[in-house]
């Protein structure tokens, strides 16, 4: 390993450079999500890591480890190969034309957010370029060729998540249509088989695509260079899931609500075609649901990687030993890969012999046996690879341990999502409780209800991952500290690494969602029931009779599911970033404890600075939860405003395209502009933090993760039991229209910025702090070892100050400025004199109150 001498010269360099460096880094929050873990024997962090020798691992049979990991390049390639095959697969698929145009029009938005995304990556990107050439040329004093290549693999990393992002979106709008389409067949079995590979494929790439680039590093590259390349691979991950993931929450929400806002103002139906804001919001589900979780995962997969590795070279003493566990790691990952493979292909096997010939199905079903199913195939796969990898190493007795421990992160990637559906699934009695409080007590007791399942659900999943957690620290206390130091921090890592074993699958899962959704919009956006001679048309040309009303309602069934399988991958990421950053966290304590052997009384209550970090962290998770939230409320009152002003319920038949996509364009530019502020209050505050004292700074690290993983937690699911209490008044009651739908709508508006802005955001959040923090605690630490302890608490405050600056601005430039009383204006959310004729409602049960002339509604909007 390299390290970086402490002469007076350097010093002097050190400070004058980071006066360059501080207002570059400003510009961009998530730069040094890159540093992973910070090396221990000198600055420069991972980039200064250098691999044993992986050849000279031997397996069983006498096959070597660069060979077996050259196996994993080829599955890896398989993996990729199912994924252009699906895609292939789905544009074959039939699909009348009516519906092809209306997902081609969702693809078409889409297009144009990620590009915009896309320059939006770019500009931030050239600014980390700058920040890799100042740090790690002037103060670690990399040669020019190490820091070119660390640049160039922060561009691949970001590529790498933008590429995910871009396959989702084409895939799942793809299938979108297919689905519709499938449902006037009036069998449900295709409605289960189209979503699903669609996410299957997603999942597939995502994993093997992110693997890929980790082997071809270990692999092709010289070992000393290893460090840099994944530092940069890092930087680029985090710049592309942080920016896709945010910015995608915001828009997807801002477009639901205005979409839904629009449902009990003027008492039109699901996805009206006069509404312009159902286009976005289409277009929403896959920005937040897929290009969201898509980036994110990769990232995940990647950091999470990157840790595991930087442990290994930092608390194992023995080069062979290191050796045998990187290439345990990562054949282990490769393995799982084709467990979750043919997990799925048996279950669809068998789905599709159960239900071939079915007129009803439960959509759930076939999608938790999945889980289970790829769970207990991850674990068998484990325990054998582990054996077969590790039983002649230098680590052979232990093997059954390291086995164990990552099945804990398993049994966990399934466990958790029975617990999710608990809280969130259309027959969970949380839920159901949520629609009885809606009845009796409107959208006041609906709210309630819905708290209550959002809190009662952080209680099971954090004693589950507790529980877990503790199982994987008592087997590390059985001799693991012979190959390591601090192997319970290990063990911590593996079950996070076990979390994501069968990560096709929970991405697949997860990717159901925005498929199923779309497919109803799609649906309804079409008007295929309105063309002429529809029915004689698709005898004649796809050879049968359309069940309307059954396919209606299948599609509402299928979303309901989907819904509820969006729910259970939330908390398996946010498990994943908060029990990963314990890897982390390590590294900033071996740093500042030299290896564990002085300061470790600083880590106690004892110590102020530790207790008032772990105090601190819960006050920056509430307001950034808080500002995202901000963020959605002033986008979707621009967006209904528009809306208003802007829709026609009389003598058209749709929306204007030219409408449809400015209200993307508005929903784009409250994502952006909300993103740039929160990462920038949570980057300040983080250096802010890292500077006033170390010992802080990690009880502030424990603190936002604790936090965090709660407020998550409790967010996700609280949204997920309104979204599913809503979905049970359409499709089980057909209250469409009454006052206890408009009840769940409300509670539903309430929940989208929940479960799909703020407590997704918190994954990357809780990442990049901890990452981000590594490099900050170097550039302090240094500082202050070179007797300039006075500029590090000024700059301490300065970055305070400049933290509170954004945070101020996330409320106070980005509310709602219309005046309080303005009787010029129209109401926002006026209600029409009559309702359309197509509403299916009651009127006399409705609560709401309605214009007292033509001229008011003409006012709203309506022509």
């Amino acid at each position: 390993m390299d390290t970086v001498d402490h002469t007076s010269h350097r010093r002097h360099r050190r400070a004058r450079a980071l006066a360059l460096l501080v207002p570059l880094l400003a510009v961009l929050a998530g730069c040094s999500e890159s540093t992973g873990a910070t090396e221990n024997s000198g600055h420069g962090g991972e980039a200064s890591l250098v691999l044993p020798d992986l050849s000279s691992v031997t397996v069983l049979g006498g096959m070597s480890g660069t060979v077996l990991l050259a196996l994993g390049l080829v599955i890896c390639a398989a993996g990729l190969a199912f994924g252009v095959a699906t895609y292939l697969q789905m544009r074959k698929l039939e699909v009348h034309s009516s519906m092809r145009e209306i997902s081609e029009l969702i693809y078409s938005t889409c297009k144009a957010y990620l590009t915009q995304q896309g320059k939006f990556l770019m500009v931030l990107w050239a600014f980390i370029a700058a920040v890799i050439v100042v740090y790690y040329k002037v103060l670690v004093e990399f040669a020019w060729g190490k820091v070119a290549i660390v640049i160039a693999f922060s561009l691949i990393g970001m590529a790498g998540s933008y590429s995910v992002a871009w396959f989702g979106i084409r895939v799942n709008t793809l299938a979108n249509s297919r689905v519709a389409f499938a449902s006037l067949r009036g069998k449900p079995l295709p409605l289960h088989r189209i979503p699903l590979k669609s996410g299957m494929s997603i999942g597939m790439v995502l994993i093997s695509l992110e693997l890929t680039m980790m082997l071809l590093i270990l692999l092709v590259l010289p070992r000393d260079i290893a460090g840099a390349c994944f530092i940069g691979f890092a930087i680029g991950e985090s710049l592309g899931a942080s920016a896709l993931r945010i910015a995608g929450g915001i828009f997807t929400k801002i477009a639901d609500i205005g979409s839904d806002l629009m449902k009990i103002a003027f008492k039109i139906k699901e996805d009206d075609a006069r509404n312009p804001g159902v286009i976005a919001d289409c277009t929403g589900d896959n920005a937040g649901d897929s290009v969201g979780p898509s980036a994110d995962g990769f990232e995940t997969y990647g950091v999470t990687g990157v840790a595991l590795v930087t442990f290994v070279l930092l608390a194992v003493p023995d080069p062979a030993v290191q050796a045998s566990l990187l290439v345990w790691i990562f054949v282990v990952r490769a393995v799982m890969i084709v467990a979750s493979a043919a997990s799925y292909l048996l279950n669809d096997a068998y789905t599709t012999y159960r239900y071939r010939n079915a007129d009803r199905m439960n959509f759930e079903t076939p999608l938790s046996s999945l889980v289970w199913l790829t769970s207990a195939a991850c674990i068998v796969a484990t325990f054998i690879t582990t054996w077969f990898v590790l039983s002649e190493s230098g680590a052979s007795g232990h093997w059954w341990q390291l086995a164990i421990i990552v099945s804990c992160g398993t049994v966990a990637g399934a466990l958790i999502p029975e617990l999710v559906k608990v809280f969130t699934s259309t027959s969970s009695k949380h839920v159901r409780e949520v629609v009885k409080g809606s009845r009796a007590g409107g959208p006041s007791l609906n709210i309630l209800s819905g708290l209550v399942a959002g809190n009662f659900s952080a209680y099971w999943l954090g004693m589950t991952i507790v529980g877990l957690m503790g199982g994987a620290f008592l087997m590390s206390e059985q001799g693991l500290d012979e190959l390591m130091a601090a192997p319970a921090v290990f063990a911590f890592g593996l079950v996070a690494f076990g979390f994501l074993g069968m990560g096709p699958v929970t991405i697949a899962v997860d990717s159901y969602g925005p498929v199923t959704d779309n497919a109803q919009s799609v649906y309804e956006l079409s008007q295929i029931e309105d063309i002429d001679g529809i029915d004689e048309e698709l005898l004649e040309e796809y050879g049968f009779e359309p069940t309307w009303d059954k396919a209606k309602l299948m599609l509402e069934e299928n979303d309901g599911a989907g819904n509820t399988f969006k729910a259970t991958a939330k908390p398996v990421l946010i498990g994943t970033a908060v029990v990963g950053a314990t890897t982390m966290i390590f590294s900033i304590i071996m740093g500042l404890t030299a290896g564990l052997t002085e300061g470790i009384e600083n880590l106690s209550l004892m110590h102020p600075p530790f207790l008032l970090g772990l105090i601190t962290g819960g006050a920056v998770i509430f307001w950034f939860t808080g500002a995202s939230i901000q963020a959605v409320t002033t986008g979707a009152y621009r967006a209904v405003e528009f809306i208003r002003d802007t829709i026609r319920l009389d003598g058209v038949t749709k929306a204007s395209e030219a409408d449809s996509r400015r209200v993307v364009e508005i929903c784009t530019q409250y994502a952006q502009q909300g993103m740039l502020t929160m990462f920038l209050g949570v980057f300040f505050a983080t250096l802010a933090f890292a500077f006033v004292e170390p010992y802080f700074f990690i009880g502030y690290l424990v603190s936002i993760a604790t936090f965090g993983l709660y407020q998550a937690i409790f967010m996700a699911n609280a949204g997920g039991a309104w979204d599913n209490a809503k979905k049970i008044v359409e499709t089980d009651l057909h209250a469409k229209g009454t006052a206890l739908h408009d009840a769940t709508i409300v509670g539903d508006t309430v929940g989208d910025p929940y479960k799909d802005t703020s407590s997704v955001a918190l994954n990357p959040v809780i990442k990049f702090t901890t990452l981000f923090g590594l490099l900050a605690v170097d550039l302090a630490v240094s500082l202050t070892d070179d007797g300039r302890g006075t500029l590090v608490h000024l700059l301490a405050a300065a970055f305070f100050l400049t933290s509170t600056v954004f945070v101020w601005r996330s409320f106070y430039r980005m509310r709602i400025t219309t005046p309080l009383e303005d009787p010029g204006d129209a109401p926002l959310v006026p209600q029409p004199a009559t309702a359309p004729d197509d509403v299916v409602a009651d009127a006399s049960t409705s609560t709401a109150t309605t214009p007292n002339s033509s001229d008011e509604v003409a006012s709203a909007g309506r022509s």
